[in-house]
């Protein structure tokens, strides 16, 4: 079990990405944070990971509330004695218009959503992380050169987050932590059924990769929970890409 022992905090977890990690980091013997802002699907997961013989505690956590998001994370420490993995994979709220019709508030949505929250989110973690010399920071949607017309300021939020990241590994890395972000070039199964224009999204991000398919939700919990894990010890400040070639370093 790569995990075995380990805590682990996810926030974002009602959704798919987020979840897809906690189950993965469960799976692997983690004691596994759930946070969002919606209880429901949080406890729903919870008892799922239970269930499967998982350990698992949800918690209603706004990632953007600065006190809440260190009530939280002190919480967790206090109660489990340490904190190994931090993952942020809640979504950004963003609007997708051709930058010269956007406007002002929906262009900066996800960008100031990403970079407080992923902000807050590791400060609380490498607080106690650095007291002990070790740790794990993970962020899922790194960017990459490649862009498409009409993304708003969503494609500049993901790039934003890889400079946050390079600063916060350099400044973290010292202390034994770890930070790295996970990217990929979109994944079907997160867009919900019904969505408008599905089959025709789902069908642009296959023909965009090299290898004929995306990634899945159960390999983004795999990746995730081997980042996560002492095996990829040597990993910090990069990205791991797992976007099957659609975005080429």
């Amino acid at each position: 079990m790569l995990l075995k022992d380990k805590v682990a905090v996810v926030y974002g977890a009602g959704g798919s990405i987020g979840g897809a990690a906690a189950r993965a980091f469960a799976r692997e013997g983690a004691r596994v944070f759930l946070a969002g802002r919606t209880g429901a699907p949080l406890e729903k997961l919870a008892e799922e990971m239970r269930a499967d013989g998982g350990t698992a505690e949800a918690a209603v956590v706004d990632a953007l509330d600065e006190a809440a998001v260190d009530a939280f994370v002190d919480g967790v420490t206090a109660r489990a004695g340490r904190l190994d993995v931090s993952f942020n994979a809640i979504g950004y709220g963003d609007v997708q218009e051709p930058l010269s019709e956007i406007s002002v508030t929906d262009f900066l949505q996800p960008i100031v959503t990403a970079m407080r929250s992923q902000f807050l989110t590791t400060r609380a973690a490498a607080r106690h992380m650095t007291a002990r010399g070790t740790g794990v920071i993970l962020a899922f949607g790194g960017g990459g050169p490649q862009t498409l017309p009409g993304l708003g300021g969503f494609k500049i939020a993901l790039d934003a987050l890889e400079g946050l990241r390079r600063q916060w590994a350099v400044e973290l890395g010292p202390h034994g932590i770890r930070v790295v972000t996970l990217k990929s070039g979109g994944v079907p199964e997160s867009l919900p059924q019904g969505f408008p224009g599905r089959e025709a999204i789902v069908d642009s991000l296959v023909e965009a990769t090299q290898l004929g398919r995306c990634a899945t939700l159960a390999d983004v919990g795999d990746v995730a929970a081997f980042v996560a894990s002492d095996q990829a010890r040597t990993l910090t400040a990069t990205d791991v890409n797992i976007s099957c070639g659609a975005i080429v370093d």
